[in-house]
């Protein structure tokens, strides 16, 4: 019942992003009634029996169709719009959406293949106010000190567990990227052998890989080597919740191949984020790209409900020890 009736206005490339949404669970919340061929689309993959003319009237096409909501997917709109129609349509209740917006919505990701400079600029969201900024250093030092207090019994059998497995060190430090691309210690107990990038070169992790010592498979599938960045947190370098920091090496080289993606460094990297709740462990340039996209969404949207909600998703991942390597 609750269930929204969409159209979509646009069969070119644009509207060719909705190819992305066909499982039925990526549908939960709309179902797409028809595309509307306009003036300026592009040809498309689109299946053809979804694909119609635009109507005589938008308004009586809309009515007939029970039409909740209108999205606007039309490749080149300047003097293509039908602003008469949309008009009509928006005052009898029927919801007009531009398709970046609308599949932000349905997808919880920014999709960077519709992103520009303009809707970054004009778009609401990336908002950093100082009462926000309080009340979230407020909740990371109580949440951090908290975690740190409850878990000290488990980090200290871990580090003894490590040093009986392979002597020290105990705890790895890796330079990673912060906020304002500034670069810092993360600190994490060690789960690699001493030797993993014996040739001093950033090596992405993988699926069972050869590199982890029997210790570190154990506290990785529990994210329990990931409990000293609390220490980071309370240093300022992180927050509980937020884009995971890349180290440098990756950072230099996805910059230079994946638009927006020093955009992530806006804010403070973190534990836990959106990107790790929506999307496999990422050991690609093409993953990178993919959790920049939930990145960017949290960046434009966060709050500390949505951060709340965060850790509840996690503490689920933990217990059931998804997506670790």
């Amino acid at each position: 019942m609750l269930t929204r009736r969409i159209l979509v206005l646009g069969a070119g490339q644009r509207a060719e992003q909705f190819l992305q949404l066909r499982r039925q669970a990526d549908q939960r919340g709309f179902k797409l009634v028809r595309f509307m061929k306009m003036p300026g689309d592009a040809e498309s993959e689109l299946p053809q029996k979804r694909v119609r003319q635009m109507p005589r009237s938008l308004i009586e096409y809309c009515q007939r169709h029970e039409i909740d909501e209108i999205v606007i997917a039309q490749d080149d709109r300047r003097g293509k719009l039908p602003i008469r129609d949309l008009l009509e349509c928006r005052l009898e209740s029927i919801d007009i959406t531009d398709v970046m917006n609308f599949l932000e919505r349905e997808t919880g990701k920014l999709n960077l293949t519709l992103v520009s400079p303009s809707w970054l600029i004009f778009e609401n969201g990336f908002r950093r106010q100082l009462p926000r900024r309080i009340a979230q250093r407020v909740f990371d030092v109580i949440s951090s000190s908290a975690v740190l207090l409850l878990a000290s019994p488990i980090m200290l059998v871990t580090a003894i567990l490590i040093y009986l497995e392979d002597r020290r060190p105990i705890f790895y430090r890796q330079e990673r990227v912060g906020k304002g691309n500034v670069r810092f210690n993360v600190l994490k107990f060690r789960s690699m052998r001493i030797d993993a990038e014996a040739e001093g070169k950033a090596v992405w992790a993988k699926q069972d890989d050869d590199r982890v010592t029997k210790v570190g498979r154990v506290i990785r599938k529990l994210r329990i080597d990931e409990l000293p960045q609390l220490i980071n947190v309370l240093a300022g370098h992180m927050s509980v919740v937020g884009p995971r920091p890349e180290r440098p090496e990756f950072v230099e080289k996805l910059s230079e191949q994946i638009p927006y993606y020093l955009e992530r460094h806006r804010i403070k990297p973190g534990i836990t984020g959106w990107a790790q709740l929506c999307y496999p462990y990422g050991s690609s340039e093409k993953d990178a790209f993919e959790k920049l996209q939930y990145d960017l969404y949290y960046v434009k949207n966060r709050t500390l409900v949505f951060d709340f909600m965060i850790l509840l998703q996690t503490a689920e991942v933990v217990l059931w020890q998804k997506g670790a390597r």
